[in-house]
């Protein structure tokens, strides 16, 4: 993949990702703030906590800095997601984002 094709990819995953988030908070009642800024996208929770998901273009990487730690997500193309040590990135998310809330979030990817 090269890097305008790697871009256009992280432009539809940061909206799957806003998406989600809106959903889920509709659904749960949870107050999660994004912005889309420069290329990052930051979730910002209630107890002053974000989560900041980034791209790395030069490496072909998402990379996503939470509570939790610094994560690096790898693209497989054979199974069409974003993988680090085996866990998908929406999956991911939401357990970093259930740590941050502190309540059960599960985003779903389209």
């Amino acid at each position: 993949m090269n890097e305008s094709e790697f871009n256009d990819i992280v432009d539809n995953i940061f909206i799957e990702i806003e998406d989600a988030i809106e959903e889920v908070c509709d659904e749960t009642g949870a107050d999660i703030d994004y912005e889309t800024t420069s290329g990052i996208l930051t979730l910002s929770f209630t107890n002053d906590t974000q989560i900041i998901i980034n791209r790395q273009a030069p490496l072909k990487q998402i990379w996503v800095a939470a509570r939790q730690g610094g994560f690096h997500f790898d693209f497989n193309s054979e199974a069409e997601q974003w993988l680090c040590n085996d866990k998908e990135l929406f999956s991911a998310l939401s357990e970093y984002c259930s740590a941050q809330a502190g309540q059960s979030i599960k985003l779903e990817t389209p």
